[in-house]
């Protein structure tokens, strides 16, 4: 059971029906209003020419880059010196409600509306204004034209939906369930009307109601609707049910929040109906479902990052708003937006070890690894028990070179996984192994490597890190080669393992059947300054001299740094005096030879 976004055949018949706003783009710009000429009949240049071209530009290389705040400053400029222009109007409205200053985006829909340049944005900021001031009289009456006090909504789910729960607002009940309920007609949309129905059946009261509807799998079956049912069977005295409900779900260890709502059901304590406390707070749920559907869709769309704007915005507390606005943000590398939007989710207690395993995914892999490891740390001390989490921190201590630190969190994380079954095991032990490897534990990390691989034999980089390990320490050396043959037959295009067979060749003085499997690794890795360097030597050992010294030549042009896998300095010698003089010199100094790259120094559990 997804307990995080709703199922893809829901999600494809909500966007088939979606009557949403349309964001305008720069190929829907009007023309340019046409120049007037002076009294002399002089054609003249087009009014703020200079003053709005730098903002327009800069907004648009903005909002291009997702840098929303930058976005919202330079509209709002070229607003200024263009008020009438629909298209930076709404570019504007994107800016602020994505940067989360919905304050101006009101006050720009209102001055649109005043000036009657309304749009489909403006008006979607309009509607959440009035939900906002709880002004349902006005909200009904901007709503599409009336038969007998109701709407006719079936062009216009989202006006339906909203429609529908400011009747409630506005004490209509009656009228605000039949509304649902002629939307729920649509089999199509069906269950997610079903879910806003039960919503409201159980803000009246109608306990029974709304559970019979939250029943269905289909309409129920994500987080808010899985947490409203168990607080409805438990005001219903359902109590046991409402357990063996939460027992049933898969997953369930890793939402705190349910396993916290199941504690308070099972030990009698009070349990109260809050997933939506008023109307707003449905609409905000309307712009959740929105925000979930268009986020999931195959092209995600913009609107689903001002969905979840105003969803939050319209009802704080919902804390799955915020943590689909802060994984929008994050996936558009606007982490220093979506920052407050996880502190808020961490204040309220709402902190999600899934969401935050993610989080701190992304943070890695934007090169955010302090932060990363501040993500890290922060899981760990919320939630001790959770092995994840010590995989992570102990992944992102790895991927800064931190070995001897990783250790103890991957010790924590096997320790907690003990008793678990062995597919969940095998990555924290190939991942201290590499820590312990790395950090002069041979011994230890050769133990889990072999553990690990046991319990997952036809995993590709775990028979290559060990099988290169044996080779680069002389030991073991036809099994080291057997692993990574296994892993070029299991990854037959993988770079880094073709690095590895070829410098096993190599390091076996089987010159010759290195240099196939190190061309087709440079073929994959052309900018690698270490496969070009290999690639140097293996050529000077088959006496193509002039070949080795163009792939040093290129290692070098790569800027290999002294800190990295290739040492700069040891290249210009091969250049200088050849390879045999720097092996000879090596040997006599009984120095290693050249360093190889562990590809698994930079994988994560999430890989």
């Amino acid at each position: 059971m997804n307990l995080t976004r709703p199922n893809p055949g829901l999600i494809a018949a909500l966007l088939l029906s979606l009557a949403a706003p349309t964001v305008l783009h720069a190929q829907d710009r009007p023309e340019p209003r046409p120049a007037q000429a002076d009294e002399a009949g002089v054609e003249a240049s087009p009014p703020l020419t200079y003053g709005l071209a730098g903002p327009y530009l800069a907004a648009r290389m903005a909002a291009a880059e997702s840098d929303f705040r930058a976005a919202a400053r330079y509209f709002a400029q070229a607003v200024a010196h263009d008020p009438g222009d629909p298209f930076l109007q709404d570019s504007a409205l994107v800016a602020f409600v994505s940067a989360g200053q919905i304050d101006r985006a009101v006050k720009l829909a209102e001055q649109m509306q005043a000036e009657g340049g309304v749009t489909e944005l403006s008006r979607l900021v309009g509607r959440a204004d009035l939900v906002h001031r709880g002004d349902w009289n006005a909200l009904l009456a901007a709503s599409p034209a009336a038969e007998e006090g109701l709407v006719e909504v079936r062009d216009d789910l989202m006006g339906g939906m909203i429609q529908a729960w400011a009747l409630l607002g506005a004490g209509r009940a009656s009228d605000a369930l039949a509304a649902f309920e002629a939307l729920a007609v649509n089999p199509d949309i069906t269950p997610m009307v079903n879910y806003h129905l039960a919503l409201a059946r159980a803000l009246v009261g109608d306990y029974e109601g709304a559970e019979a509807l939250l029943a269905d799998q289909a309409t129920g079956a994500h987080m808010l609707g899985v947490t409203a049912r168990a607080q409805i069977l438990t005001l219903l005295e359902r109590r046991d049910d409402a357990v063996r409900m939460l027992d049933d779900l898969p997953g369930l260890d890793a939402e705190p929040q349910l396993l916290d709502l199941r504690t308070r059901i099972q030990s009698g304590k009070p349990v109260g109906f809050d997933v939506v406390r008023t109307p707003a707070d449905g609409i905000a749920q309307v712009f959740l479902t929105f925000a979930s559907a268009l986020a999931a869709s195959p092209d995600p769309e913009p609107l689903s990052l001002i969905h979840a704007r105003l969803a939050a915005w319209l009802s704080p507390e919902m804390g799955e708003a915020r943590l689909v606005a802060a994984q929008l943000l994050q996936e558009r590398q606007q982490f220093d937006l979506a920052e407050p939007e996880f502190e808020a989710l961490r204040r309220m207690g709402q902190m999600r070890p899934v969401a935050e395993l993610a989080r701190i995914d992304a943070l890695s892999r934007a090169e955010r690894h302090d932060e990363a490891e501040k993500a890290a740390l922060a899981l760990t001390a919320a939630y001790p028990d959770l092995p994840q989490a010590w995989i992570a921190l102990g992944d992102m201590l790895r991927q800064q070179e931190k070995f001897a630190q990783a250790v103890p969190a991957y010790d924590k994380a096997l320790t907690l996984l003990q008793d678990g079954p062995g597919q969940t095991r095998w990555f924290p032990l190939y991942a201290r192994g590499i820590a312990l490897e790395r950090s002069g534990q041979f011994e230890r990390a050769e133990q889990d490597l072999l553990a690990a691989i046991e319990i997952n034999p036809d995993q590709a980089s775990l028979l290559n890190y060990l099988g290169y390990s044996w080779i680069d320490r002389n030991e073991k050396l036809d099994r080291g080669l057997e692993m990574i043959q296994k892993a070029v037959e299991l990854s037959p295009g993988d770079g880094y393992i073709l690095d590895s067979l070829a410098w096993a060749y190599f390091r076996l003085g089987r010159y010759d059947e290195a240099v196939e499997p190190m061309e087709a690794a440079v073929g994959t890795m052309a900018s690698d300054p270490l496969v070009n360097d290999h690639l140097g030597d293996i050529y000077w050992m088959v006496g193509r001299h002039r070949e080795a010294e163009i792939q040093w030549r290129r290692a070098l042009s790569l800027e290999p740094t002294d800190s990295g896998d290739v040492d700069p300095d040891r290249i210009r010698a091969k250049l200088d005096q050849g390879l045999d003089a720097v092996l000879a010199g090596e040997k006599a100094g009984d120095t290693a030879g050249a360093p190889h790259p562990q590809q698994a120094e930079s994988t994560t559990a999430s890989e």
